[in-house]
């Protein structure tokens, strides 16, 4: 859904005022069918429902900007990261982020979290239309100030969206290190700060060649795992002149892994339209190839497998794979 059909779900507190009572308005709220999304804005419950986590935190945004229009503070952080469609892995946040000029005051709410911070002009942009921090700053913020699973899902997806050629299935390294360099410059200007070190790890452990967040938070418990040759989107020839992409190479244990989400086969853009036994049987076909071809084991998990490393690390065993830690 995109930013003005989201913006189409607002509806105005005075608008819905006319012909209705208050009394009314909280009933319905307490049905589910209304859902107050900001200071002086509702939404339909089923509609907000139906949305993504990144999607329902940034009607929230969209709620805050219209209500709270000012030049001196931008969309920043998590909040911002849902402006640019990052990933927020592990959950919507409810505050709304806004940094404010070094010299203004910051005061926080329950529904909005002002931060204190210099803001250097190139830091700050506007996309689509919501007056945000950069997209280098934004995942400096992300990075430094959430938990290393959410911070390293925003860092690939950046990079993916900056140097990965979805036609071409390549991966332009130089952009991707033109993009790094520009958030360790961030971060080198922070040192000694709050979640500096982590940002940094971040910096370096980010890969946009992970297509998911169930990708990215598989690479951070691989490398908890001992891991530390995994390649991504791995190239075998099909033998009929084309390729089969497996997500990860785990070469200090000669097997492949793949990371297995729902959409692939619900998903009607990733499943080409085709139903989940069609796609289960070509996936059934494609594994066999690559097995034998390579005479390597092929380890498949999801989002089940992914709540710790010791959870991963069993989910291997079954294929006989071995951790280096």
């Amino acid at each position: 859904m995109q930013r003005d059909d989201l913006a189409d779900l607002l509806i105005d507190s005075a608008a819905l005022r006319l012909g209705t009572s208050w009394r009314e308005i909280k009933r319905r709220v307490e049905a589910g069918d209304l859902v107050p999304v900001h200071r002086g804005s509702y939404a339909s419950g089923p509609a907000v429902r139906g949305l993504r986590r990144e999607q329902q935190h940034l009607l929230r945004v969209l709620a805050v900007t219209r209500a709270e229009r000012t030049d001196n503070s931008v969309i920043s952080h998590v909040s911002a990261a849902a402006v640019w469609g990052l990933p927020l892995y592990g959950g919507a946040p409810t505050a709304v982020h806004r940094t404010l000029r070094h010299s203004l005051e910051a005061h926080s709410g329950a529904s909005v979290v002002r931060h204190r911070d210099s803001l250097a002009e190139v830091d700050v942009a506007e996309f689509d239309g919501i007056r945000c921090t950069s997209l280098e700053r934004t995942v400096v913020d992300v990075a430094r100030s959430t938990p290393l699973r959410t911070a390293v899902c925003a860092a690939d997806a950046a990079l993916r969206r900056v140097a990965w050629d979805d036609r071409a299935r390549r991966y332009d390294v130089e952009s991707a290190e033109i993009f790094k360099d520009g958030l360790r410059s961030r971060v080198a200007a922070m040192a000694g700060g709050r979640g500096v070190r982590q940002a940094r790890h971040v910096i370096e452990f980010a890969d946009g060649r992970a297509q998911l967040p169930g990708e990215s938070v598989s690479r951070v418990l691989l490398h908890e795992l001992g891991f530390t040759d995994i390649q991504l989107q791995v190239p075998i020839s099909n033998g009929r002149g084309g390729y089969f992409y497996v997500d990860f190479g785990l070469e200090e244990a000669d097997a492949w892994g793949e990371f297995d989400g729902m959409g692939k086969y619900l998903d009607p853009a990733m499943s080409g339209n085709r139903t989940p036994r069609d796609v289960l049987q070509i996936e059934k076909e494609r594994e066999d190839w690559i097995r034998a071809k390579t005479v390597r084991p092929i380890a498949r998990w999801s989002f089940d497998h992914l709540g710790s490393a010791s959870a991963l690390r069993r989910r291997l065993a079954v294929y006989s794979i071995r951790t280096p830690r």
